[in-house]
């Protein structure tokens, strides 16, 4: 109810939505970054490059609904124009720290697995995230009416965690155990991240 409720607030004020879309676009975009980092200098697989892509995709998406809003908001990812802009970029490379050292320790792995890994497991933290949020966003966006929408996203995001499903059970049979721990980290994360965007938001009424 808390992220429903912060949403619904957000939705309502044009300048704070276009800042929360440009958030989201940041966020895919630096996800899409992170992938391509992740990658192996020859034995890439088609479904990393796929992740990659429509990860960039998806930023490219979502930076474009700002125009429904207005043309003239958010054209960069400049702080003054993201929401939190702080734990915004903090909360993806804080996961992906936190994530290489636990599975270093639990797997012993070289650099170039290391970064596999990484990717298999933060990047299915990250899936299980958008499949909660999206859908609530888009409630809230049909509840208002509104022309921005983000049904495609939803879909490809449920593919994309199908997918990391499939991967992490040939990386290990043990991996939903490692997978929890790593959820546990995300989920403290997103909580500081809400928390930071209801701060900013409450201030706004404040000054």
């Amino acid at each position: 109810m808390e992220l429903y409720n912060l949403l619904d607030g957000i939705v309502r004020n044009d300048l704070n939505h276009a800042k929360w879309l440009n958030t989201l676009s940041f966020m895919e975009n630096a996800g899409a970054r992170k992938i391509s980092a992740c990658e192996h200098l020859s034995e890439v697989s088609l479904i990393q490059l796929k992740h990659a892509a429509e990860e960039h995709r998806h930023s490219y998406y979502l930076k474009k609904q700002i125009l429904k809003i207005s043309p003239e908001i958010c054209r960069t990812y400049q702080s003054s124009e993201l929401l939190a802009p702080l734990a915004t970029r903090q909360y993806l490379h804080s996961l992906d720290i936190k994530a290489c050292r636990y599975l270093q320790q639990q797997f012993r792995l070289s650099k170039e697995e290391l970064k596999y890994a990484a990717y298999l497991f933060v990047t299915y933290a990250i899936e299980v995230r958008a499949d909660e949020l999206y859908p609530v966003y888009q409630e809230i966006l049909t509840k208002h009416a509104s022309r921005i929408m983000v049904k495609s996203i939803i879909l490809e995001e449920e593919g994309h965690l199908e997918e990391m499903i499939h991967q992490l059970n040939g990386f290990s049979e043990d991996w939903k155990m490692h997978a929890e721990v790593i959820l546990d980290m995300e989920r403290a994360l997103h909580h500081q991240w809400i928390m930071a965007i209801s701060e900013e938001i409450m201030q706004q009424y404040y000054v």
